[in-house]
């Protein structure tokens, strides 16, 4: 085992000291993948990486806000044992804020030694390769093992982590994770974790299912009395009934939204309605057909969080893309002329190979934005107008590892 850690060393030696131009192919794809991210990025791997925690204040805030929150009693007890014996168990936001630490008074030890405390910001472009920042780039559970990270400080640690998604919505609500000496860690603990997500995120679903099913209740009476074209849905834009219209199962609502009209890209013009738990849409009568309109989008990079508005009826739409799905609307706007999957998972991962990962993506993405994105390739369509607003500096996407990304920072600077 020490020969295979002292190999495991010299290989992450040489390809750091190389800036990655030799020696990688030895590393397991989702490690290469990210050291080249983070060379790119000119992540210095030697001193320990200065992570400046939250206020007291802005953390209780944010657990407060956090959908994992009523989970935790779960994640408790479904992790108790691998913490009894030594490990640390760590809950994350969706930006890689450790909102939640648990563990014996060694461990925790030892990782406020590293600055792994709560409220601190464990994604990638931060602390370097770790498995809480680079599930959350990969979105899929990750295990990384000691000089498999790429902070020095870090080689002595081991952590597997998987990001929690929320299946109704699509959106990483956050991370679970445990982290210890890299001796104490196994390949079990990628399972465990694996596992506790896979629950979290069954519990999500039910509970969004059964907000629907009460709102199912009352709204078949509401669109049989409100006549023409009408549909009730969830405030997440789940159908939960419709009169008059052959309506999608989902419908892409603005994140601001409100009573009043309202223009939606796949339905069109409609008037919003407030009801326990979702909306009431009153659509208006379809148009005789001609000449698709000019849509304009526009992506605000400057703001935080990053938005994408899009002009094209009566009033403004606005939505908050998830990162990743921001990090593919800057890819294709970079683009005009399209994208294949394997050149999106490029631009995102630094690795083609990642196409599944990708056309997920692509598909929730489009259940958002409907026609206004194409497939083959992945495109915007021609009555697009888009627009991208970037900061100044090289501030942009400050939490984003993508190729895309660096590549603009690297323009920027």
């Amino acid at each position: 085992m020490s020969d295979d850690r002292s190999a495991a060393h010299r290989l992450r030696e040489s390809v750091l000291a190389t800036g990655g131009t030799r020696g990688g192919s030895g590393a397991r794809p989702v490690i290469r993948a990210s050291w080249e991210r983070l060379l790119r990025l000119g992540l210095d791997p030697g001193p320990d990486p200065e992570v400046p925690p939250l206020t007291v204040a802005d953390l209780e805030r944010r657990r407060a806000a956090s959908r994992l929150g009523p989970l935790m009693p779960y994640l408790r007890e479904a992790l108790r044992p691998v913490v009894d014996d030594g490990l640390l168990m760590v809950v994350t936001d969706r930006d890689g804020r450790v909102l939640w630490r648990e563990g014996l008074p060694g461990v925790r030890r030892l990782a406020d030694s590293l600055g792994f405390v709560g409220g601190s910001a464990w994604t990638e472009g931060n602390v370097g390769t770790n498995a809480i920042g680079t599930s959350l780039v990969v979105g899929e559970p990750v295990r990384i093992q000691g000089p498999e990270h790429y902070v020095e400080s870090h080689t002595r640690w081991g952590c597997a982590a998987a990001p929690v998604h929320d299946p109704w919505t699509g959106r990483t609500l956050g991370v679970v994770d445990l982290s210890g000496p890299s001796r104490a860690m196994d390949a079990g603990a990628l399972g465990m974790v694996r596992l506790a997500a896979r629950v979290a995120e069954l519990e999500v679903r039910q509970k969004h299912q059964a907000a629907l099913a009460a709102l199912r209740a009352i709204a078949a009476p509401v669109v049989a009395r409100v006549g023409g074209r009408a549909m009730v849905v969830d405030r997440h834009g789940h159908l939960a009934a419709s009169a008059g219209v052959t309506a999608p199962a989902q419908v892409s609502l603005p994140e601001d939204m409100a009573v009043g009209e309202v223009w939606l890209p796949s339905l069109g013009q409609a008037r919003a309605e407030p009801l326990p738990g979702g909306w009431l849409l009153r659509l208006e009568e379809p148009r005789a057909p001609s000449r698709a309109p000019v849509v304009t989008l526009t992506l605000d990079l400057a703001g935080q969080p990053p938005t994408l508005g899009v002009a094209g009826g009566s009033t403004p739409w606005t939505h908050e893309p998830t990162p990743r799905h921001t990090e593919i609307l800057l890819s294709l706007a970079v683009h005009p002329a399209g994208r294949s999957a394997a050149e999106l998972a490029q631009d995102l991962f630094a690795d083609a190979t990642r196409v599944v990962t990708v056309r997920a993506e692509m598909s929730r993405l489009r259940r958002i934005l409907g026609p206004l994105l194409l497939r083959q390739p992945y495109r915007f369509a021609d009555s697009a107008r888009v627009s991208v607003v970037l900061p100044e500096g090289t501030g942009l996407l400050p939490g984003s590892s993508a190729p895309v990304v660096a590549a603009l920072r690297r323009r920027s600077g």
